[in-house]
C-alpha cells in the first residue's frame, strides 16, 4: 500500500526504494542525490526527491517524546557557506565567522546516547535554555560550554572552552561535538551545500541515523519502513519559496 505514506504518488518501484534506504541508512556521512542517481539509474531531480521523502521519516511527535533524563550534553553549532567562497552578490558583507551560517542546537543523553538537534533562530538565552528545559526531564545534570546562554540552566555544570579547558572529571561535551564533526565532514564532503530552507531535514537524518545505528542492518531499514507512515511530501511543497530561490537543490 502506496496510499498515506512517503510513497505515494512516487512513480519509482519497490526495489528503488529499498536501495535508496539502505544507502541512506549503511552511510554515516549520507548519500549525495547524485550518487543516488548514479546508483539507481534515475534522474538526479528524481533522486534530490526520493532522498529527502526518506528523511521526512525521521520526524518524530515532540508532545509525545519524553525528556532526556541525562546526563546531558547540550551545544550548538554553525552551518553554511563561507562568505570569502560566495559571489559578491551572495555575501552579506555583515562581518565575519559566523555571519550568514545558520544556527543548529543539540543536546545528547549520556545513559542512552540519543541526540536531539534542530535549527534555532539565535543563540539567546531564551532560545537555547529554551530549547534544553524543552528536551530534557527536570533535574537532569546538564553539560555545556561557558555560553552566557546556558548559565541559568539548573543542575548544570560547564567547561571553559576559550580558556583551553575542554574535559574536567565528567564535564565535557565530546559527544556532541563528536556529532557535529560528522555532520561538518558530511557537508564539506558529500553534499557541499546545505540551504537552510532544507537544513532541519538534514539534521533530522543525522540525529535518526545515530539513534538506530546500535541496530543491525535489517533492524535500521525497518525502522525507517515503518516511518514513511503519514509521512506523505509533495514536490510542489517541498520546492515552495520560503525567502530562498524556489527549486534550489542541496
Amino acid at each position: 500500500m502506496r496510499f498515506g505514506t512517503a510513497l505515494q504518488g512516487s512513480h519509482l518501484g519497490y526495489q528503488t526504494w529499498v536501495i535508496a534506504i539502505y544507502l541512506l541508512t549503511t552511510s554515516l556521512k549520507g548519500v549525495s542525490s547524485m550518487k543516488l542517481h548514479r546508483d539507481l539509474k534515475i534522474t538526479q531531480k528524481s533522486a534530490w526527491y526520493l532522498a529527502h521523502r526518506i528523511r521526512k521519516t525521521y520526524e518524530v511527535d515532540k508532545a509525545t517524546h519524553p525528556g532526556l533524563v541525562g546526563p546531558v550534553e547540550v551545544d550548538e553549532s554553525f552551518f553554511g557557506g563561507k562568505e570569502a567562497n560566495k559571489h559578491a552578490d551572495k555575501k552579506l558583507n555583515a562581518g565575519r565567522g559566523t555571519v550568514g551560517k545558520s544556527i543548529v542546537a543539540g543536546v545528547k543523553d549520556r545513559s542512552t546516547n540519543e541526540v536531539r538537534a534542530e535549527m534555532v533562530p539565535d543563540t539567546t538565552k531564551a532560545t537555547l535554555a529554551g530549547y534544553v528545559e524543552s528536551n530534557i526531564e527536570d533535574g537532569a545534570k546538564v553539560y555545556t560550554d561557558e555560553a552566557a546562554a546556558y548559565a541559568d540552566i539548573p543542575n548544570r555544570e560547564s567547561v571553559r572552552h576559550g580558556a583551553g579547558e575542554y574535559v574536567r572529571k565528567q564535564a565535557h561535551i565530546n559527544g556532541m561535538e563528536s556529532f557535529w564533526a560528522t555532520m561538518k565532514r558530511a557537508h564539506s564532503g558529500v553534499y557541499h551545500k546545505w540551504s537552510p530552507k532544507h537544513l532541519d531535514r538534514y539534521v533530522r537524518e543525522f540525529s535518526g541515523r545515530h539513534n538506530i545505528r546500535c541496530l543491525d542492518t535489517l533492524a535500521q531499514m525497518g525502522r525507517i519502513a515503518r516511518g514513511l507512515d503519514n509521512k506523505r511530501m509533495r514536490y510542489r511543497d517541498l520546492i515552495r519559496d520560503n525567502g530562498l530561490p524556489a527549486g534550489a537543490r542541496s
